[in-house]
Formats: structure tokens, C-alpha cells, sequence
């Protein structure tokens, strides 16, 4: 059976605001932290030799956040992909606290691209089957 990809974060000051708990666009940031850690360690495709000449970049994102995350905790973030398209992937993500309370939750589109050599343009480009293969592992119809 299919699981999704799992990552901890200790929650750091340079994550918090001043009221203590975590600035929202630290939740994106985290997000995006699990999506390239799901690519390089999950599919074996680092952001690091992708980005030579391809891109995965957020097309959609739906965001709700549920409860506060605060300086010195741990969160458990999971992804799976709830459907994979040709060259796109809808994936769920769901932040909770070591209590498995839901911190953040939503859903982000992610479209494989193809730079051309001046890396002026991009277009999507389909997975080839093998990266299909892998992504295929983390797609949980029940999420």
C-alpha cells in the first residue's frame, strides 16, 4: 500500500513572529523544503541537477491554516499526490504537531517544465514513465 513522504521540522526563531508562532510564509517555505526533499530523496531527481534544464513549479496552491505552530515544536509534515496528470501532479500535504493536531493542511499543483537553453522560455513537459513509476508510489486515493 501506498504511504506518503514524511519529513520533521523543529519549529526555530527564525521560523516564528512576534507573537511566537510561525509566520505564514514560513509554512510556505516548509512546504516547498518537503516538495524538494520528496524529489531528491523520494524520486531521486535533486532540485540541484534538475534545475539544469527542467523546473517543477507551483501552479496552484490551497491553503488552510488550522492551528498554531510555536517556537520549539516539531511538525510532522506528509505529501502524497492525489492524482498525476502528464505532466502535472496534485498533491496533498498536511502539517500536524507531535499530538497529530492538523497545523496547516492543502493542496499543491506542481507542472514538470523544460527550459529552453537561454532559459527565456518554459513549457511543460510530460514525466517519462520511469519518474511516472516513482511519483505513482505516493498516490493515496483515500486522502
Amino acid at each position: 500500500m501506498n504511504q506518503p513522504f514524511i519529513k520533521k521540522e523543529k519549529i526555530r526563531f527564525q521560523h516564528i513572529d512576534y507573537a511566537g508562532i510561525v509566520f505564514y510564509p514560513r509554512f510556505l517555505e516548509m512546504l516547498n523544503c518537503l516538495v524538494e526533499d520528496w524529489f531528491e530523496e523520494a524520486l531521486d531527481r535533486p532540485f540541484s541537477k534538475m534545475h539544469e534544464t527542467n523546473g517543477i513549479p507551483t501552479v496552484d496552491l490551497k491553503v488552510q491554516f488550522k492551528k498554531a505552530a510555536r517556537l520549539g515544536e516539531v511538525l510532522i509534515k506528509k505529501l502524497w499526490v492525489k492524482n498525476l496528470g502528464g505532466a502535472s501532479i496534485l498533491c496533498g500535504f498536511k502539517f500536524e504537531d507531535e499530538e497529530g493536531k492538523t497545523c496547516l493542511e492543502g493542496e499543491v499543483t506542481l507542472v514538470n517544465v523544460a527550459f529552453t537553453e537561454d532559459r527565456n522560455h518554459i513549457k511543460a513537459e510530460a514525466f517519462n514513465e520511469e519518474m511516472k513509476d516513482k511519483i505513482s508510489k505516493y498516490i493515496l486515493s483515500n486522502k
